[in-house]
């Protein structure tokens, strides 16, 4: 069965997106034009618009598109930013980030991963304002400020870490907590201190070396 990828597009956009209150214009049109399913592996790719996580290669998987669209949303990029992403995962977010920004650096820790991104970004022609770097972002070390920070994975708790590379006036989104129940946040950094913006509840897979310390039950 051959599947019309450009109706399902639409479909998830109307059905699924836009109910969750994503309303950004042009979110909305970054998610209706790039091929979600050309970023996934082959087996996987009829379920590419679908309402849930795809599972990639290293065990790592792919956000829900109503979470791609809220973050997006969040995050209310603009063409003259420059954006850091922690997490580059298939690299469809990277495609994402990169068309509403004027540049995206993204950490991938797994460098199989980052590999096939690289090829999938190239491949589509979306990857030419991207650019890719294997580290451990709990250990990446960087001058560069970035207007924005999108952190695709969980954390137990915020990496004040991460905060050290956003520009003032800056935002990152993070999702932090405890499974199942996590908080989807957006930390400005303004210049009285970092605030913290609630946005939804949601539950997504820790990024490695976030999860939380085990409690030993005696």
């Amino acid at each position: 069965m051959t599947i019309d990828f450009s109706q399902a597009r639409e479909k998830m956009v109307e059905q699924q997106i836009r109910p969750w209150d994503v309303l950004d214009l042009r979110v909305l049109n970054v998610l209706a034009r790039l091929p979600r399913e050309a970023f996934l592996p082959e087996a996987y790719r009829a379920l590419a618009y679908a309402d849930l996580e795809i599972p990639l290669p290293g065990g790592q998987k792919m956000m829900k598109p109503v979470i791609e669209g809220r973050m997006l949303q969040a995050l209310d990029l603009q063409p003259g930013e420059d954006v850091l992403e922690i997490g580059t995962g298939s690299g469809f977010a990277s495609a994402c980030l990169a068309a509403l920004a004027r540049e995206v650096v993204s950490l991938e820790i797994d460098p199989a991963l980052s590999a096939q991104a690289r090829t999938q970004l190239d491949a589509t022609g979306l990857g030419t304002n991207v650019r890719l770097e294997t580290a451990d972002a709990f250990h990446w070390q960087s001058d560069r400020r970035f207007d924005a920070i999108c952190v695709t994975g969980a954390a137990a708790n915020l990496p004040l870490q991460f905060l050290e590379w956003l520009r003032p006036g800056g935002r990152l989104f993070i999702v932090r907590g405890h499974e199942p129940a996590m908080e989807a946040v957006l930390v400005h950094a303004d210049a009285a201190g970092p605030r913290i913006q609630s946005l939804f509840e949601t539950d997504l897979a820790y990024l490695k070396g976030a999860a939380p310390t085990p409690q030993f039950q005696f």
